[in-house]
């Protein structure tokens, strides 16, 4: 459930096949771009807690830096070991020019 909207960034801000991490009111939050969509998740890799913004993207997957594990950014779903439980996802909204996060 969304409890409210905050803008976190412009589509100019993030090229396609990239990602950047934005803050949506003090809440770390990893911005996709893949395939002309965007898309919105948690910055952590829940293997270790560590930060997925400096992973690379490839498609729809997002590789964690550290140890490898891979996630869909549309869905949150684990794509490969050692991670096992799925990121956190949040809605998204692309109005204009603006990205908004829903931040529950």
């Amino acid at each position: 459930m969304v409890s409210k909207f905050v803008k976190v960034a412009t589509v100019k801000d993030i090229p396609d096949g990239q990602v950047k991490v934005f803050s949506a009111d003090g809440v770390p939050v990893l911005i996709a771009h893949a395939a002309g969509r965007f898309f919105a998740t948690a910055d952590l890799c829940t293997h270790d807690n560590g930060p997925l913004g400096d992973g690379s993207l490839d498609e729809y997957a997002i590789e964690c830096p550290r140890h490898g594990a891979r996630f869909d950014v549309r869905t949150g779903e684990v794509l490969c070991l050692p991670a096992v439980v799925p990121i956190p996802t949040y809605a998204i909204e692309v109005r204009g020019e603006d990205i908004f996060v829903g931040i529950p």
